[in-house]
Order: structure tokens, then C-alpha cells, then sequence
């Protein structure tokens, strides 16, 4: 049985076939329904199909244009592979999700994101796709070219086609060092909120929802030509750590990228974790919730509201900024935001109970769920998040109008056709 990365989803796909770029478009023609799967990070079924799953491994060229600041890859590159070879060539991406294994075009198709108040998502600084299309032709969208539908393919959630490649923005390589606090009170969100999430360059904080407070702040500050400051002893009341640690309590943090302010280079430290080990915990479920960045602390007390029910279920919380955006689909349109995520334990039958409870907490907020995990949140509610839904479905009509990339996960959360689970 073949199942995603966390092993709590397993794939209905009749078919399971893992192409050269080349033989794409004759697949797509030749198949009822199909759905393309890249490193099967995400914790539900929106990259599953009733026909062909169609791997996108083998799509893994590199292109490096000096001249124009960008990088052109395919649909099955992960950043533990870009990131080190573009660092190499002198050049860097602007942020980086928590771990380093996922796929590039997989991360930008569902709004993932890395953290940082003045950072977007990770879709953010994409100017180019390539995908096959419902046809079995293959369609190039740019931002410069395209602008209206490229802000709405971007973070396409494989609704409109295979993506064969992407390109993205670069900039200049730089160095970041990582610092870590423990116990900040959340009190010192109510006042602080900004000053706390704009500290750093990328900053997360994590919790366990019990007695108040945050157990740890990370800080990823870019180095500066003059190097980094000492850091002070407190952090808002919270104390700075005095050895490397894990963001689970109890987990070995050799797991996770340097800490203790030792600089090192952009992709091995706005990660959490490092290429070669296990991310996180390994087996875990995960959901994750945005909300306006303006609220985000009566958000938090009314998700606290619930740590009893939620603590014994979970692995860790994360609290994280994302800076607003124009994408169609992203979790972040028009709006900045904080991301609630939680980390669970892989018991889905007392999750599945939680989520409902968390949600209706959060609906005061408009909570938007990420779209690549876990959550219950019905059609009716993401129709009233999503305004731009309607072109989305337009566009996705337009290139795909057999609905051949349709799958039960875009039935439910798109059109309304059941309850996601």
C-alpha cells in the first residue's frame, strides 16, 4: 500500500507512474482522471486520484539565470537539493518552510510557507509555471507575461494541470544566525505582538498551551558584514537558552539546525531541521490555521481556551508570521497573517474530534486552513475566506474542462461535494 510521508493517508490511485517530462502530455491525453504527486508531504487527499498518480521525480533539471535573477527547476526538486547547489552559485531564496524535504512546486501549489513578518509565502516569488493541461498540452504562465490568471495559478493546489517546472526569484546568498529563548509569557503578546514576530528575520514561537506562555522562541537573524551581536539574556522575559534544543520536549535536537547563534548559511538555518535527519517527530499528524495578523492574540486566547482537550493529543504548536499576499488561493490573501499549526500526535480518531472545536474557536477570525493538512473546515465556510473561489473555478474550468485533475479532496473543499476529512 502506498501511502504519504507521515503514513496516515493511504493513496486510492489505480496507477502509479513516474514519467520523464517528455511522456507527460501522452499520459494526461490518455487518462480519464489524473493528479500529480510530489514528495507526499501533505497529511490529506489533495494529491491523490481515482486513475493515474503521476510522480513528478524524474523532473529534477536546474537552470540558473544569472541575468535575469532566477531559477528555473522541475516539478520534482526539493529544496534540500536547490537550495545548497544555488547557494553554491552565490544566490539564495528568500525564506524556507520548517523542513528541508519537500518539493519545491508542491510547497508553492498549496501556500506553504517559512516564517518572518515582512516574508511571504514560499509561492511568493514565483514568476514562471509550466504545466500540462487538461488537453495534454503544455501551458507556460508568467507573472510578467499573464497577471491576472498567474495570480491565480500560482498556488493552483494541482487544480489545473501537472507542473513540469517553476521558476523562482533569487537574490544574493547571505548567512543567518539562529538564537533560541525559553518561556515567554503570553502576556507579553497583547502589547507586543510585532515587536516579538519582528525581532528577527524569521521568527517562530512554539508551545505546549499550557501555563501561558511560549516554552521557546526561535530567532533567525541575518548576519550583517559587521557579524552578529551578542545576544541578550532575556527576550521579553523569556531567558536564552544555554544549549541546542528540540521544539518537542523530550526529542533530540541534533535533529534540528544550529542554534546557540553560531552563523551559517540561508538553507541551513531558516529551516528548523536539517536535510538528513528526521524532520519533527516523524509520526505525526498536522494542521494549521491563519488568521489577521491584528488579532492574532484573541485568536491565541481563544485557542488556549481549549488546552485541555488539546494538550494530551499533542506534539508541539507553532506560531509563526506570514506577510500578506495576492494569491488567489493563498491562505494569506490580502490580508497579513499569524499561522497557528499543530503538531500531533498520529492518533487521527481523537484529532479528527479536536479540529471541529478549534475551528468554531477560531471562526470569529476567518481562520483559513492550510491546504495541505489536516483540517474539517465545510465548503460553505472556505467560500466565504476564499473571494477570489469563483475565478479560481473559472480558471480552473478553462484549463482543465474535463475535470481530469478533479479528486475528492477538490470536490469537498472547492465545490462542496461532501465533508473533508
Amino acid at each position: 500500500m502506498r501511502t504519504n510521508w507521515a503514513a496516515n493517508y493511504a493513496f486510492k490511485a489505480k496507477q502509479s507512474i513516474e514519467p520523464r517530462a517528455a511522456e507527460i502530455e501522452k499520459i494526461v491525453g490518455e487518462t480519464a482522471h489524473a493528479k500529480a504527486l510530489g514528495t507526499g508531504h501533505s497529511f490529506n487527499g489533495i494529491a491523490d486520484s481515482t486513475g493515474a498518480q503521476i510522480s513528478t521525480r524524474q523532473l529534477q533539471r536546474m537552470a540558473l539565470d544569472r541575468e535575469s535573477g532566477v531559477v528555473t527547476i522541475g516539478a520534482g526538486v526539493t529544496y534540500g537539493t536547490l537550495a545548497p547547489w544555488l547557494d553554491g552559485q552565490g544566490f539564495a531564496l528568500h525564506n524556507l518552510a520548517s523542513l528541508p524535504h519537500i518539493s519545491v512546486a508542491g510547497a508553492c501549489s498549496t501556500a506553504t510557507h517559512g516564517s518572518g513578518s515582512h516574508n511571504g509565502n514560499l509561492a511568493t516569488i514565483v514568476s514562471a509555471i509550466e504545466f500540462v493541461d487538461g488537453s495534454g498540452a503544455r501551458v507556460t504562465l508568467s507573472r510578467a507575461g499573464n497577471p491576472r490568471q498567474f495570480e491565480g495559478a500560482v498556488v493552483g493546489l494541482g487544480a489545473l494541470g501537472i507542473l513540469t517546472a517553476i521558476t523562482l526569484d533569487i537574490q544574493p546568498s547571505f548567512q543567518v544566525a539562529q538564537v533560541v529563548y525559553e518561556n515567554l509569557s503570553f502576556d507579553e503578546l497583547e502589547h507586543n505582538l510585532d515587536a516579538i514576530f519582528g525581532a528577527a528575520y524569521s521568527v517562530s514561537l512554539f508551545t505546549d498551551w499550557l501555563d501561558h506562555r511560549a516554552t521557546q522562541v526561535w530567532l533567525k537573524q541575518i548576519v550583517s558584514a559587521a557579524g552578529t551581536p551578542p545576544a541578550p539574556r532575556s527576550f521579553h522575559g523569556a531567558t536564552l537558552q544555554k544549549t541546542k534544543l528540540h521544539p518537542i520536549a523530550g526529542h533530540s535536537p541534533e535533529n534540528c539546525t544550529d542554534q546557540l547563534g553560531v552563523p551559517g548559511p540561508w538553507y541551513d538555518r531558516l529551516p528548523h531541521f536539517r536535510m538528513n535527519f528526521t524532520p519533527s517527530s516523524g509520526a505525526e499528524l498536522q494542521t494549521e490555521y491563519f488568521v489577521p495578523r491584528d488579532r492574532a492574540y484573541e485568536a491565541i486566547l481563544a485557542v488556549e481556551q481549549l488546552r485541555d482537550t488539546i494538550a494530551p493529543h499533542l506534539l508541539v504548536t507553532e506560531l509563526r508570521t506570514v506577510a500578506a499576499d495576492s494569491l488567489w488561493m493563498s491562505m494569506a490573501y490580502k490580508r497579513d497573517s499569524v499561522a497557528i499549526h499543530f503538531t500531533w500526535k498520529p492518533d487521527w480518531e481523537s484529532v479528527r474530534h479536536i479540529l471541529p472545536r478549534i475551528e468554531e474557536q477560531l471562526s470569529p477570525f476567518q481562520a483559513r486552513p492550510h491546504w495541505g493538512k489536516l483540517f474539517t473546515t465545510p465548503h460553505e465556510t472556505l467560500r466565504r475566506l476564499y473571494p477570489k473561489l469563483p475565478d479560481f473555478q473559472a480558471l480552473a474550468k478553462q484549463y482543465d474542462p474535463e475535470a481530469r485533475f478533479r479528486n475528492e479532496f477538490l470536490d469537498r473543499a472547492l465545490y462542496g461535494g461532501g465533508t473533508l476529512h
